[in-house]
């Protein structure tokens, strides 16, 4: 581990998230398994990441009660009503757009279902990120999500923003304002610092690049 890592590691700990960290990919399933009966209820965040390593696959294996909101042929409705039953799941697994060195998790969603789940609901989650997401403070964090996370994930989901054919916000700076159009991803932020229950957030942090 670098010296980042083991800061970020430490300072998640002193904010009451539990914190693991992994060489790579291949071990995230492995520690998840570790950390769950296989009895849980669980739904998940749309993040790259968590495809990248597998989990979505693992989580669609059988011992799951899995909401499955990335099923093919789910009607809008149907796929709201999964994202409401989400706050009932024992369990919530997702990625986060960044983590500062002292041990914050920065998000910014578009139906905001994902930073509603992280902040309330779910018994516990998990928060499995790259590398790439470790950033110094809140201020690189809203330019990582303004110039690298949100461009992809609107060139991702075909999302018609001034951010996809640029590859920036076109407020480039540390502010919260941005585009306005009707497909912005970029409409409600959460900011996780110290938590009021112990260990209900556990951070994996991957010694690699993953995700957006």
């Amino acid at each position: 581990m670098t010296e980042d890592i083991k800061k970020v590691i430490s300072n998640l700990e002193k904010n009451l998230m539990k914190a693991y960290y992994v060489e790579n990919k291949e071990q995230v399933v492995p520690l998840i398994s570790s950390l769950v009966s296989g009895k849980e209820s669980v739904s998940a965040g749309g993040s790259v990441t968590l495809n990248e390593c597998g989990v979505i696959d693992y989580l669609r294996n059988g011992k799951f009660n899995f909401l499955d909101r990335f099923k093919q042929g789910l009607s809008h409705q149907e796929k709201e009503k999964l994202f409401r039953e989400a706050f009932l799941a024992d369990l919530y697994i997702t990625s986060s757009n960044a983590i500062t060195l002292d041990g914050q998790l920065y998000n910014v969603d578009g139906n905001s279902n994902r930073i509603a789940a992280i902040a309330y609901g779910p018994e516990k989650v998990i928060v499995v990120a790259g590398i790439n997401k470790i950033v110094k403070d809140m201020d690189e964090a809203v330019l990582r999500v303004k110039n690298i996370a949100a461009p992809k994930n609107c060139v991702r989901l075909n999302m018609n923003t001034p951010c996809a054919k640029l590859g920036h916000c076109i407020k480039n700076d540390t502010s919260y304002e941005g585009c306005n159009s009707p497909d912005k991803i970029c409409c409600s932020r959460l900011v996780c610092g110290q938590q009021r229950y112990k260990d209900r957030i556990s951070v994996i942090i991957v010694g690699e690049e993953l995700g957006y």
